[in-house]
């Protein structure tokens, strides 16, 4: 067991609901182990700042259900060089921190890498992003209340579809990853989904909204991802408008509101779960690797060995969305 005075803990990148949740469970264990927990403002950026403050029990009351993230998050250039880790070390060494709590993505990841290159200063991440993509977690903190957001905004303009007899083409978030345009699509039963891990064939999109026509199906959601091949919801309303003009089609955003909002109780029990192995884990004695969720059990894989992991569709998966689309 390694003995720590003071640790700190950020979150960094785009934020996630439960993101206020890891970060209750980071400090209120490491109070209990009798660590001083600190907290670092806009991420990396922050670090390099010096916007450091120690953090007690009662600063982290009532923030489980809130969503963003009370540490701020920002994404930083200057600490992508030699010079700004040199900053961002020397402001830890200032505040006597001999360990960190990393909540992000898979840049937050690399970052840190980088930043053990240069100075061997124990971290443990833990999985903070809506998009799912990330290896060695089935689930990452903020996915399930980003698709439960999704499904629920889906489901509303379904009733507006039918009551008008529109095609709707839903845009949801995913730019390197269709995991949340699945997910909301299946639930929603989208008659077609458009996600980047597959290329898009635009014509058989076209002819399946033509012969939903000619069977006089009056209500048509089609659920895409912003990072699909052929484009977002926009450029895919312009090819349905050439096609069938004096069909009611309209375009939806849905954007940021996926980022926000009071996490569900799965983020909340995930994000507390791995912010206290998180801390034990450092305790322990391991080092640059993120702590995940395999089989309801908690694993940690090496920063080095977490990437972008984009959904693997089976033929049996694409096939169901068909069917049960018809």
């Amino acid at each position: 067991m390694k003995l720590f005075k003071r640790i700190g803990v950020l979150t960094s990148g785009g934020d996630s609901p439960g993101m206020n949740a890891a970060i209750r469970a980071v400090v209120r264990t490491g109070i209990y182990k009798g660590i001083d927990v600190y907290g670092i403002r806009h991420g990396y950026q922050g670090m390099i700042e010096g916007d450091i403050f120690q953090l007690q029990a009662t600063d982290v009351a009532n923030i489980i259900q809130r969503g963003g993230t009370m540490l701020k998050t920002a994404r930083s250039k200057e600490f992508m060089t030699d010079e700004g880790r040199k900053i961002a070390y020397e402001q830890l060494c200032k505040q006597g921190i001999e360990g960190l709590i990393l909540i992000g993505g898979d840049g937050t990841f690399r970052g840190a890498v980088e930043f053990f290159k240069q100075f061997s200063i124990p971290a443990i991440g833990l999985p903070g992003t809506i998009d799912n993509d990330l290896s060695g977690t089935d689930f990452t903190i903020g996915f399930d209340t980003a698709v439960n957001t999704a499904v629920e905004a889906i489901d509303k303009i379904r009733d507006t579809a039918e009551a008008h007899d529109r095609l709707f083409i839903v845009e949801v978030m995913g730019r390197d990853a269709g995991y949340i345009a699945l997910n909301s699509g299946i639930a929603c039963g989208a008659e077609d989904i458009l996600i980047p891990e597959v290329m898009t064939d635009i014509e058989q999109v076209l002819c399946k909204i033509d012969y939903d026509e000619k069977r006089k199906k009056t209500v048509h959601i089609l659920v895409v991802a912003e990072g699909d091949d052929f484009g977002g919801a926009n450029e895919v309303l312009i090819r349905v408008k050439e096609r069938f003009p004096n069909l009611d089609t309209r375009a939806t955003i849905l954007g940021h509101i996926q980022r926000g909002g009071s996490p569900s109780y799965a983020d909340r029990v995930l994000a507390s779960r791995l912010g206290y192995a998180a801390v034990n884990a450092l305790c322990e004695g391991r080092n640059q690797s993120m702590a995940g969720m395999v089989n309801q059990e908690v694993v940690f894989t090496p920063f080095s060995q977490v990437q972008k992991e984009n959904v693997l569709l089976c033929g049996d998966m694409l096939e169901m969305i068909q069917v049960l689309a018809t």
